[in-house]
């Protein structure tokens, strides 16, 4: 690991220096090592940076701290990636305060673009678990990433059915990822590792403290072109994730409930509110197909640059397609292949930019 991506480690571990203050030093001075570099006047003159951050700066013991969190990724087989890195999610990279790096345990893909996030309540019914864990196992059939925070109920639910579908799932932890929270998910943690990643911002041995759960939750919902929320109160905590996806442009969706509940009223309420009711995975892709384009036209792909080459079933698929709309029954009975594998070909070929999806599960050829 180099010097550079040292300092990045190092600037994140000072006390009080959040995304916004970290970027704000960024910009004035181009890299953490100019920080650490700069003199107290320098520091004090970058707007919002106050004498007690400055002091913080100044006084941080960066040898010492970082040969400690060092010592501690490399235990845990941990990597950097920095937000000017190209592996950098994008979606995330576009909300108002991405974490300037996250700490990684597993590898980061590229196909995580297309990415949905699936959060909820911690004392969630065994139906919504049940239905947690199919809906995301279909999600992954289909191609996509699911995303949540590893937290007990649904969290949990929704990456076991990632897993179910062999697909990839990306835990976003409010401590760091060397600590195990709850301590009994110690083995689902394990197999995210082993086939996603699992992500905090927080530096090495971070507790999960309550202040911790919203700003983790800004990238759970960051990293993902939509959220789904099953079982929550009113007061739950899933529901700041659902803002913040309001915030960034993200598709909100819900799952209703008993009108009874109280564990249903946070997702009945989001219903009435707008947010699109689910009732299986379908209801989901025909939202997110324009929402991942639009992402992708916010994240800087230009029209000319190369796409990379088709699969023979991509080439069947488009073959088939016509700038008139056809049903995604007709692709289905023509190719006698199930709807999930339909599915997945057309996100590929939607992120490719050659399909479009129109309302009523159709789909047009992009002339």
């Amino acid at each position: 690991m180099d010097k550079d991506r040292h300092e990045w480690i190092g600037l994140n571990m000072v006390p009080g220096v959040g995304s916004v203050a970290f970027r704000q030093l960024l910009d004035v001075f181009g890299g953490p090592g100019a920080v650490f570099e700069a003199t107290p006047k320098q520091l004090a003159a970058v707007s919002g940076i106050g004498q007690s951050l400055v002091r913080a700066i100044r006084s941080f013991p960066l040898k010492k701290r970082l040969d400690e969190e060092l010592k501690q990724m490399e235990t845990y087989g941990v990597s950097v990636v920095t937000c000017r890195d190209t592996i950098y999610p994008k979606a995330l990279l576009a909300i108002y305060d991405p974490p300037p790096l996250l700490y990684v345990r597993g590898e980061l893909a590229a196909r995580d673009d297309a990415a949905v996030a699936i959060v909820g309540s911690r004392m969630a019914t065994h139906h919504g678990l049940s239905f947690t864990e199919q809906l995301a196992r279909d999600l992954a059939v289909h191609g996509i990433t699911v995303v949540s925070g590893m937290a007990r109920g649904i969290d949990s639910a929704a990456h076991r059915g990632a897993l179910l579908g062999r697909g990839r799932t990306i835990a976003v932890l409010g401590c760091g990822v060397d600590v195990v929270y709850p301590w009994e998910s110690r083995g689902l943690m394990k197999q995210i590792v082993e086939t996603g990643a699992v992500v905090s911002e927080f530096p090495m041995g971070t507790k999960p403290q309550a202040g911790n759960f919203p700003r983790r939750n800004r990238i759970i919902s960051g990293l993902a072109a939509g959220v789904v929320v099953v079982e929550a109160t009113r007061q739950s905590g899933s529901l700041i994730t659902a803002n913040y996806a309001l915030d960034q442009g993200r598709e909100v969706f819900a799952v209703p409930g008993n009108v009874q509940s109280p564990g249903s009223q946070g997702t009945n309420h989001l219903i009435k509110q707008g947010a699109k009711l689910v009732a299986e995975a379908e209801d989901v892709l025909e939202e997110i197909f324009p929402q991942l384009n639009r992402q992708h036209g916010t994240m800087g792909m230009a029209e000319d640059r190369p796409q990379p080459a088709l699969t023979e079933e991509e080439e069947v698929v488009l073959s088939l397609l016509s700038t008139e709309p056809v049903h995604i029954d007709h692709l289905i009975s023509e190719t006698r292949w199930d709807a999930g594998r339909i599915l997945r070909i057309l996100l590929n070929l939607e992120l490719t930019g050659l399909v479009n999806q129109l309302a009523g599960k159709q789909f047009v050829r992009v002339s």
